[in-house]
């Protein structure tokens, strides 16, 4: 009883510590994600087997729910090599990566021992496949990030099973056994893969109260203070998670994140080829860049465990942009806004060097406005090649800064995005007053 009290106290103390955080701790905390920019979304399950929707390809009553649960017989993994996924999510650049460990469908991807309907006991793929990718990626210093959605379609004691089948309304006995499963999966992937973030989903069916948001934030901070959770938690989480949108002003939450599939499906789906091609993830990437946010773009491995081509070759010319222009991605911050320069823009961290994103041939000189520093050099980002620049309209009487032109060559200019660097001679100041007259001369 002794050691117990002790423990508990532990507990306690850790979750109080927690509760005061400081803006400085968050921050510290927060650091890696703030900094990574791009991460890869794994959308994996039964679903890909016969490659259709997610979950709720049942709930909506597109197919019955029997139906969709027969795909457990088909998903092998056969080809499943998580070394080989590691080194291709490494390669194009990403820092973390989401794995799906379980979708609103219930299978779980980990040998769970709190219930058993997972890829071990009922499917032929007969192995734990959450395992093998966390030690791989972090081999290939990628953070790990487990989706896991907070509802269960398929559990019995869940209250929804379809949006017209329901269970139960208002039993408490079968909500807190289903409440302890939640908690007993949670305890069990915190415990043996020690994530460093946590993507949940489904939380919009019931209240904090019910998910008891509040407790299990705090019991996975406990086994992981460290760890960070996206806003899918009824409030308790670090940062915010738009879905397929680009937001066009930066969300109000410092830390958050565009999730995006790169065709219009998140598993995999064999006649989903609306594919959005290299150019564009690479645009979008740099938009999230310029509004100090992160990318999260999702991939759909197939059943038997490979990638498909389409994705593979995104992944690898992503990777070639990323790594080629990698001092403008990771660490920066958000860009200046668009009336100094008509384009996306980031920050280093101590603010002196500007990044200037070219997606186009310009025609002409870029323009940039507005800068009341000096500017010391400019180059091309990932060939190193000086620019050449010319101010003009700057008075001697007026606090008003010159329009700066920048030349660019043509066989200095990247195949999707260059990157030019303006280095200044202090923290970038600009001006944002509404112009001068002349009153002395």
């Amino acid at each position: 009883m002794k050691n117990i009290v002790i423990v508990l106290c532990l507990c306690v103390l850790t979750l109080n510590v927690f509760a005061q955080e400081s803006e400085k701790e968050k921050a510290n905390r927060m650091q890696w994600f703030e900094d990574a920019k791009l991460g890869i979304f794994i959308h994996w399950g039964i679903y890909s087997v016969n490659g259709i929707d997610e979950s709720w390809s049942f709930y909506n009553d597109y197919i019955p729910y029997d139906g969709y649960m027969k795909q457990l017989d088909g998903f092998t993994a056969k080809n499943y090599k998580a070394d080989e996924w590691a080194k291709l999510i490494a390669g194009s650049g990403a820092k973390y990566a989401i794995l799906t460990t379980k979708h609103h469908d219930g299978v779980a991807l980990w040998d769970t021992k709190c219930g058993d309907l997972n890829v071990v006991d009922k499917t032929p793929a007969k192995k734990d496949l959450v395992k093998p990718l966390v030690s791989e990626l972090r081999k290939n210093d990628v953070k790990v990030g487990l989706y896991y959605s907070l509802l269960d379609w398929s559990h019995p004691d869940y209250p929804n099973k379809t949006r017209q089948i329901k269970r139960y309304k208002n039993d408490s006995v079968k909500w807190n056994r289903f409440v302890d499963f939640n908690f007993c999966q949670l305890e069990e992937l915190s415990k043996q893969f020690k994530p460093d973030l946590y993507w949940f989903d489904g939380d919009w069916e019931q209240s904090a109260e019910k998910w008891k948001a509040k407790e299990l934030s705090e019991s996975l901070r406990g086994w992981n203070k460290n760890v960070i959770l996206n806003s899918r938690i009824q409030g308790y989480g670090d940062y915010s998670t738009p879905e397929q949108g680009l937001p066009i002003t930066r969300p109000d939450n410092r830390y958050w994140e565009l999730c995006m599939t790169m065709n219009d499906s998140w598993g995999y789906q064999h006649n989903d080829l609306n594919y959005k091609t290299p150019n564009q993830i690479i645009r979008i990437l740099v938009d999230c860049i310029n509004k100090g946010g992160n990318l999260l773009l999702d991939i759909g491995p197939k059943a038997d465990g490979t990638i498909p081509d389409e994705q593979v070759n995104i992944l690898e010319k992503l990777g070639r942009w990323t790594n080629k222009h990698s001092e403008a991605i990771y660490g920066s911050r958000a860009g200046i806004p668009f009336e100094h320069y008509y384009g996306p823009t980031s920050l280093n961290q101590k603010g002196d060097i500007l990044y200037l994103f070219v997606p186009h041939k310009p025609n002409g000189s870029l323009v940039l406005k507005g800068i009341k520093n000096k500017i010391n050099r400019m180059w091309v980002v990932g060939n190193g090649t000086k620019l050449n620049w010319d101010v003009k309209m700057k008075q001697y009487w007026s606090s008003v800064p010159g329009i700066v032109y920048i030349d660019v060559p043509e066989k200095v200019l990247d195949e999707e995005v260059t990157v030019i660097a303006v280095l200044l001679d202090g923290k970038v100041d600009l001006y944002r007053e509404k112009g001068q007259v002349i009153e002395s001369n």
